[in-house]
């Protein structure tokens, strides 16, 4: 299994970047997704997950401003962030799970993350 983040960087206060995460050795239309996230010096947290029907879940520190999707055709997951904050600044991880309760519990699968910076 694979899961290969892309899409970080840095931006500025207020910019948006979105975040991309290809899977491949796992059946992507049957798994559900994540983006978690771990700043410097905190606990990893979940940011946001998609079930295999595309329910969504958005942690409320980013609900209004980031968006998860995902494209089964292309097994790509992605996270679009809108109006970035410097605490937005931290390593994102995709993760996979067969359920929701499983992805946001306790993934899988990871990958090993991009990390985006939000300078003020």
């Amino acid at each position: 299994v694979r899961l290969v983040e892309s899409g970080g960087g840095l931006v500025q206060a207020g910019g948006s970047r979105r975040l991309s995460c290809a899977a491949s050795g796992i059946i992507f239309r049957f798994n559900s997704m994540a983006w978690y996230r771990q700043a410097p010096g905190k606990e990893r947290e979940m940011a946001a997950a998609i079930s295999s029907d595309g329910s969504t879940y958005v942690a409320d520190s980013v609900k209004g401003r980031f968006t998860i999707s995902r494209d089964n055709a292309k097994n790509t997951l992605y996270l679009q962030m809108n109006s970035l904050k410097p605490e937005d600044t931290a390593m994102y991880y995709c993760a996979s799970g067969g359920k929701m309760a499983v992805v946001t519990t306790s993934p899988d699968y990871w990958g090993q993350g991009t990390q985006v910076t939000v300078s003020s």
